[in-house]
């Protein structure tokens, strides 16, 4: 007679060598990504702005000083000043993209791949498959975040030298006092992020268009930038992120504040709590059929 083998004697759980533990290893899935065209079109977009920019500066000059003087207007002062410009230019739309590139795009090009389900059939446990894919994601946008500001202390250091940065205010705060400040800002805007990551993260589990996932999180954030200007909203704008997401400026003070920082990552991270929950719930109750 032949043996009839319960269900459960063949499932995952019990197969022979089988760990959920160690399936998708961050180390495979960060190289997937990493080798991905769009990581390295984005990479070098980057890289090279600072280069575009300091271009921009020896062909048209010094910036012209405005009523209002800005970090722009500073750029050529100092190594330091030129990498609080980029990371002026960057906050509020240059940085968005990649962090919602990396994030939105990583589960639904799987879907849009048809090869989804077969990473579920692995088996990859769905919880796992998506604390993987945000890790990485997060890694990422973090990666490009610091290397906007990083290449631009490079390059302006290289041609403006290394010294003081000169605030808007018109005081100086010494270099070994303004690196420090500048981390700071610079891990600030990564964390006013999070919470763009985690809209397009949500997005991306909820379709199976990456474009539709990425694109909503970007237009997302332009819509509260266009909100945050209309002043009539009053309070009710210190709700939107983008109403603190130039907050960093308070680090490179000569007496920083921290007040509006600490309000602009605690607005941050709570909705990004509430947008991963949904984006694990829905993942786990969903049909996935790609």
């Amino acid at each position: 007679m032949t043996a009839v083998v319960p269900p459960e004697a063949v499932s995952p759980d019990h197969a022979a060598g089988y760990r959920a533990g160690r399936t998708l290893p961050l180390r495979v899935e960060a190289v997937r990504q990493l080798r991905r065209r769009r990581t390295l079109v984005i990479g070098g977009v980057l890289a090279a702005m600072p280069f575009v920019i300091l271009a921009a500066f020896q062909i048209g000059g010094t910036p012209g000083r405005a009523d209002r003087t800005t970090f722009i207007e500073l750029a050529t002062a100092s190594g330091l000043n030129f990498a609080t410009t980029m990371l002026f230019m960057g906050t509020g739309f240059l940085l968005v993209i990649p962090v919602a590139l990396f994030c939105g795009d990583t589960v639904a090009s799987e879907a849009s791949w048809s090869s989804l389900r077969y990473l579920l059939a692995a088996p990859v446990p769905r919880a796992r498959l998506l604390a993987r894919k945000l890790v990485v994601g997060l890694a990422f946008s973090a990666a490009a975040v610091v290397l906007l500001p990083l290449i631009g202390l490079a390059v302006g250091t290289a041609a403006y030298g290394w010294g003081d940065l000169r605030l808007p205010a018109g005081v100086s705060l010494p270099a070994g006092e303004a690196l420090p400040r500048l981390a700071i800002a610079v891990a600030f805007v990564l964390l006013s992020e999070v919470v763009i990551a985690a809209l397009a993260f949500w997005l991306s589990t909820a379709t199976d268009a990456p474009l539709g996932a990425v694109g909503g999180a970007v237009f997302a954030s332009i819509v509260t930038g266009v909100l945050d200007a209309v002043t009539a909203l009053g309070d009710l704008r210190e709700w939107l992120p983008a109403h603190w997401q130039y907050a960093w400026a308070d680090a490179l003070q000569p007496q920083p504040e921290w007040g509006g920082m600490l309000q602009g990552v605690s607005l941050s991270l709570s909705y990004a709590v509430v947008l991963l929950a949904l984006a694990f719930r829905g993942f786990a109750r969903k049909d996935v059929v790609s």
